[in-house]
């Protein structure tokens, strides 16, 4: 008997459980493709010791893969059109393997350096598809249970990403972090070619003779993507010409980059030849429109703060390392549990109203920093960090429900290829910002991070950059209620072209 490979093969196969089945299985490799993200983070002293190179050239094994993570997300709908569901998702599992072999292997740090950005490509271009899959695979009654269940998984592997890297780490060496993506591989291509369909999305068949891919623009993404972070760089060093010249250039880029979306996808609609890697009909959705900026304005609070916080903690508050994972590994926990949770609510309550009640709580946690002291006792801290995550828990399975349910169903893949990638654009500029605001607010107050006490001035610096972070996250409210369904006749009137 022949395995089963098309998407009706498969569900006469497994029955009502496949959509269930396919869930797990591209959730095992997004899995294993974001804990390979956040992994690597406790090996780079070891990878500077090892390399003899500076702290900050190290730092490039996880910047790589993180730039390379991004623009990779806008190929996703051209590269599932091409090759199909499971030889894109085999694909890049394989690429994901053989950098972690490689990176295992290496010998000097410009492999390494390639391997990363190998993880970063296979990365990018997975983590739509669970998003595309949820919306494809189950019916509008159950996706936000579906998308629970996937943030659930997937956020378990960075709250639990460092704790296991840095055991590997101090028992195997750095070598082990890029060992480790390699089991989570190998499972991967074995359910993927059990319960991943060969077709692309929407039912049809993978063709060979779909538009090329548009180099040109993926060439502008990326260049106006590292033009951009490493303005954000330069600012973050006082570089001003530099930092002129690479803000220009990421502006023109971009505007460029646009344009060019625009015309092919005005081409597109009047059945002429194009294929833009973002579509601009999505923007046409005002759901999705909000729901963009909002992912934009989300990434950078929540990439902030993920950098922000622990920098607080040990250098703020005097915490050590080892405490500051104690502290923090709760709030994971409970975060993934609220995933859980919010995920079933979303079928029930609208997505706005889910979103924007995530953001408060969030704003909230940052805020309330403004009341800890050096005395304080750290329960405290504990507590703000749990109600912070409680407010992830409640935007993380709601976002992309509430932008992408307007959608037409041809628009779905590269819906989720764009706002992924508008997350990711905003977190890695998030880092920089937070970077930026408190060595500024530091210098405002006299202080900086290379004296080893604390003072009542740092923590004032501190306080002010949480504050910037509530701010983006007020902000981001404003756009999250226009998340909320047209009226019912207005739907109508959308789906009818008037």
């Amino acid at each position: 008997m022949s395995r089963a490979s098309t998407l009706p093969e498969l569900r006469e196969r497994y029955g009502a459980r496949y959509r269930w089945l396919l869930l797990l299985a591209v959730m095992t490799g997004s899995v294993a493709a974001i804990m390979s993200s956040t992994i690597i983070n406790v090996a780079v002293p070891d990878l500077s010791a090892h390399f003899t190179i500076g702290q900050e050239r190290a730092q490039w094994v996880a910047s790589g893969f993180m730039m390379a993570m991004t623009v990779s997300m806008l190929t996703t709908p051209w590269m599932l059109g091409r090759f199909g569901y499971r030889r894109t998702y085999a694909g890049t599992m394989w690429l994901l393997l053989l950098g972690g072999v490689a990176g295992g292997f290496a010998n000097n740090f410009e492999l390494v350096l390639a391997a990363r950005v190998a993880e970063g490509l296979a990365a990018g271009v997975v983590q739509p598809i669970p998003a595309i899959v949820i919306m494809r695979a189950f019916g509008s009654h159950e996706q936000g249970r579906a998308m629970g269940i996937f943030g659930t998984g997937v956020v378990l592997a960075p709250a639990l990403g460092p704790s296991l890297g840095g055991v590997l780490v101090d028992w195997f060496g750095w070598r082990s972090i890029f060992f480790m993506v390699v089991p989570f591989c190998l499972v991967s291509l074995w359910m993927s070619a059990r319960f991943v369909p060969t077709s692309a999305p929407g039912g049809a068949t993978a063709s060979a003779g779909a538009a090329p891919m548009d180099w040109p623009s993926l060439l502008m993404a990326g260049a106006g993507t590292m033009c951009l972070l490493n303005a954000l760089v330069q600012l973050h060093q006082g570089a001003g010409v530099t930092t002129f010249v690479l803000f220009a250039a990421a502006f023109v880029v971009i505007a460029w980059f646009i344009r060019r979306q625009r015309t092919l996808s005005q081409a597109m609609a009047r059945g002429e030849q194009g294929s833009p890697l973002m579509n601009q009909a999505l923007f046409a959705d005002p759901r999705f429109a909000m729901g963009s900026v909002v992912a934009f304005i989300y990434g950078m609070a929540l990439f902030g703060s993920t950098y922000l916080l622990p920098v607080y903690l040990q250098l703020g508050l005097q915490l050590s390392a080892s405490y500051v994972g104690g502290i923090l590994l709760p709030s994971g926990l409970v975060l993934a549990m609220t995933i859980g949770l919010t995920g079933r609510l979303a079928d029930k309550v609208s997505t706005h109203i889910l979103v924007s009640l995530g953001l408060a709580l969030l704003a909230l946690s940052f805020a309330l920093i403004l009341v800890v002291t050096l005395g304080t006792p750290i329960w405290y801290v504990v507590a703000f960090t749990v109600l912070g995550r409680i407010g992830l828990g409640f935007i993380l399975p709601s976002l992309n429900l509430g932008a992408m349910r307007g959608l037409r169903p041809d628009l779905i893949a590269q819906g989720a290829s764009a706002i992924n990638f508008m997350r990711m654009l905003g977190g890695s500029a998030g880092v920089s910002l937070c970077g930026i605001v408190l060595e500024w607010r530091l210098a405002a107050h006299g202080d900086d991070l290379s004296t080893v006490a604390s003072s009542p001035a740092r923590l004032a610096a501190f306080n002010e950059s949480f504050l910037m972070l509530t701010a983006l996250c007020v902000l981001a409210m404003l756009a999250a209620w226009q998340l909320r369904a047209p009226p019912p006749d207005a739907a109508a009137r959308q789906g009818s072209g008037q």
